[in-house]
């Protein structure tokens, strides 16, 4: 699969495939799977992709081919669990995946931007995520991002603890 420019990033529809965004992120999470970390993208049935999407706004980044290559889920607002780390006035996103191939061509960084506009766009301050704090790569390129660390979180889908990141979107504090 090859990632070429212009990438193109449409909301997902329901004409699309589920099964091949499922195997997208299943790609692009099977490094982290093969170190030891279990990310819940990993290894999500189809369905699980299916009900996740079902949470949020999913985007997809295609190819001039026509192929999924990227993907994020953005929710404003985010429902958190009780205890988890975040102020009740931020939105989040998940399920950020770039396939293998096309790493560090700023896609990943696009996604992101277009996660925190969604949010802004919902008139919501804050932006909150979560990685495993394993993953050190992970959090410092959220760190770079001006994302900083607001907490903890033990998730049951993953092996993991993961640091929870937070970011201002405008003037309001974290």
């Amino acid at each position: 699969m090859e990632i070429d420019e212009p990438v193109r990033l449409t909301r997902f529809l329901e004409s699309d495939s589920v099964e091949d965004l499922t195997r997208l992120l299943h790609r692009a999470y099977a490094a982290h799977a093969a170190s030891g970390l279990r990310f819940f993208a990993s290894y999500q049935s189809v369905e699980d992709t299916r009900h996740r999407l079902g949470e949020g706004e999913c985007w997809v980044a295609w190819n001039k081919g026509g192929e999924m290559v990227g993907t994020i889920t953005v929710a404003a607002p985010f429902s958190a669990p009780a205890g988890y780390p975040v102020h009740q006035s931020a939105g989040s996103f998940w399920q950020l995946a770039v396939d293998p191939s096309g790493r560090g061509r700023g896609l990943g960084r696009r996604m992101v931007e277009l996660a925190e506009s969604r949010v802004r766009a919902r008139g919501l301050p804050r932006i909150v995520i979560d990685t495993s704090a394993d993953a050190g790569e992970l959090v410092s390129w959220y760190r770079r991002r001006g994302y900083v660390p607001v907490g903890t979180w033990r998730w049951s889908v993953t092996n993991y603890d993961s640091v929870v990141l937070g970011k201002a979107l405008g003037t309001t504090p974290l």
